[in-house]
This record gives C-alpha cells, sequence and structure tokens, in this order.
C-alpha cells in the first residue's frame, strides 16, 4: 500500500527536467496520477469486501462447528444414558456413543481453526480499512492541493504576460512623446490669445469717455440711493 502513494511522485520525478518550464505539464501529470490512486482504491475496496466475505464466512463455520461440538456431546451421554436404562442395547449404545465423541472431537479442531482463520481475517480486514482509510484522505489532500496549484498556475500565468507586457512599454518615449504635446497646445493657445488681440477693435475717444461717465453716474446714483436709504431708517424727512 506504500508503494501506492509514493506512484504520484514517481510519475511526476520521471519528467521533472523536461516539464519544469510547462506548469501545465506537471498538473496534468499529477491528475492522472490522482485518478491511478482512485483505480488502486476501487481495487483495494473490492479486496476489502473479499476479505470481509471469508471472515463472515470463516465466523459462521466456527459457530456451526461449536455449536456440533455441544450436539454431539449432548447426543453421546444421552445414548449412554439410554443403554444404561435399557432402551438401547449398552454395547450399541457405546459403540453410537463412541462415534458421537469421536464427530464432536472433529468438530472442536474445526471450530477451533475456523475460529482461528476468522481472527486472521479480521486483521487483515482492519488493515484494509485503515490502509483505504489512509488512501482517501490523501486522494483528498492531492485533490485539494491541485486545485489550488491550477489556480496559482493560472494567476501566475496571467501575472507574468501582464509584467511582460509593461515591461515592453517604452516608458520613456511615452513620457516624451506627452511633453511634447504638451509644449505644442501651450504653444498654440498662447498663439490663439496673440491673435484675439490683434483682431480685436479699438473703441474711440468718444466711446472710452461715455463708457467712463456711465460707470461714474452710476456709482453716484447707487450712492444717493443708499443714503436716501439711511435717513428713511433713522427718521430725517430732510
Amino acid at each position: 500500500m506504500s508503494g501506492l502513494f509514493s506512484r504520484l511522485f514517481k510519475i511526476t520525478q520521471s519528467q521533472a527536467h523536461s516539464a519544469v518550464d510547462k506548469i501545465e505539464d506537471p498538473i496534468k501529470m499529477i491528475e492522472q496520477g490522482i485518478r491511478d490512486l482512485k483505480k488502486d482504491l476501487d481495487s483495494s475496496l473490492t479486496s476489502l469486501a473479499e476479505v470481509k466475505s471469508i471472515a463472515i464466512r470463516m465466523g459462521k463455520e466456527a459457530e456451526q462447528s461449536a455449536q456440533r461440538v455441544v450436539d454431539y456431546e449432548r447426543k453421546a451421554m444421552l445414548l449412554l444414558q439410554r443403554g444404561q436404562g435399557g432402551q438401547i442395547d449398552m454395547a450399541e449404545a457405546e459403540r453410537l456413543a463412541t462415534e458421537a465423541i469421536i464427530k464432536k472431537e472433529e468438530h472442536e479442531k474445526k471450530a477451533q481453526e475456523a475460529k482461528k482463520q476468522y481472527e486472521d481475517q479480521n486483521k487483515m480486514v482492519e488493515q484494509l480499512q485503515g490502509n483505504i482509510t489512509t488512501l482517501k484522505a490523501k486522494i483528498s489532500s492531492y485533490e485539494n492541493q491541485t486545485i489550488t496549484l491550477k489556480a496559482r498556475s493560472k494567476t501566475a500565468e496571467s501575472v507574468k504576460k501582464l509584467n511582460k507586457q509593461m515591461a515592453q512599454i517604452d516608458s520613456s518615449g511615452t513620457i516624451a512623446m506627452l511633453e511634447r504635446m504638451k509644449a505644442r497646445v501651450e504653444e498654440d493657445e498662447s498663439l490663439a490669445a496673440a491673435y484675439g488681440d490683434i483682431v480685436a477693435p479699438e473703441r474711440s475717444l468718444d466711446e472710452q469717455i461715455n463708457a467712463a461717465l456711465v460707470k461714474t453716474e452710476s456709482g453716484a446714483t447707487d450712492a444717493a440711493d443708499k443714503l436716501a436709504e439711511m435717513k428713511a431708517k433713522l427718521g430725517i424727512t430732510k
């Protein structure tokens, strides 16, 4: 049974060098190893059932032989009793009782042999059952580890591809291109502002004077209105 547990590692060892850079291959080999272990488990379960069947049969044979020992002993005593009572000829009773005793001894021997075989089979059943329990636990552990390994493998592959792509990006060239684009945009903005100043129409002298008067008159009006509002609050009528 110990050979079953090492089979998984023997499979991977046989191609370890060629598969070192191909994570899919070891995973597939591990999965095949697990399938082989499951076949071994099925075979072990079949063997366990057969050994249990033999043990049950041996147990029944031991019980039957033990019961026959009791029966032949009872019959031998009954024959002697009836011979003594005159119901059967004493010589015949002794002859038959002797044969019953011989049968009793034969079945005693059979009972002992069957009992020993039964005990041996039970020991084998316990050993097989323990090995099967261990094998089931190993298979479950290998399956869980394989699931985790496959997930980690996919993650590592994705990260490797991303890092490779990032490593291939010309970061210095990209930054330089962005700086050149920024400088060009700023230059275009400054040039547009300059053209705006050139094409803006100059105001005439009259327009400038009127604008100044409007601003001044507007300020005076605002002040007069505020003064009237304040006088009203104070109750000053003049």
